[in-house]
């Protein structure tokens, strides 16, 4: 099963590992990750699944679609070249140590 590493903006790290098919934002609040809250349960509309992904695995991911665009759009916090909602990346093998750093709020 790939992992995923869940980075707080305090810098502590924990890996977990996310089943294939299950999205980032599904496998933190599943396994207690604080800092992602996920309130609209994964629908790309709130924004507080927002993650910044290791810029070095940024080439592994599905390309942003509207929606998700639209919401990055208005997140809490800064929105950066390497954001997105972790509701939007769903694991699969090669993504296996992904790599996401919460922002310091999502409200």
């Amino acid at each position: 099963m790939p992992s995923v590493i869940y980075v707080s903006s305090n810098g502590s790290r924990k890996s977990v590992a996310v089943e294939v098919g299950v999205s980032v934002m599904a496998g933190a609040v599943e396994h207690g990750v604080d800092g992602i809250v996920g309130q609209c349960g994964g629908n790309a509309i709130c924004g507080t699944c927002h993650v910044y992904v290791n810029p070095d695995q940024l080439s592994l991911l599905e390309p942003i679609a509207d929606d998700e665009a639209a919401t990055l759009e208005i997140v809490a916090a800064e929105r950066r070249p390497n954001s997105r909602l972790g509701c939007q990346i769903a694991m699969k093998p090669e993504l296996d140590g992904l790599i996401v750093e919460m922002p310091e709020y999502q409200l």
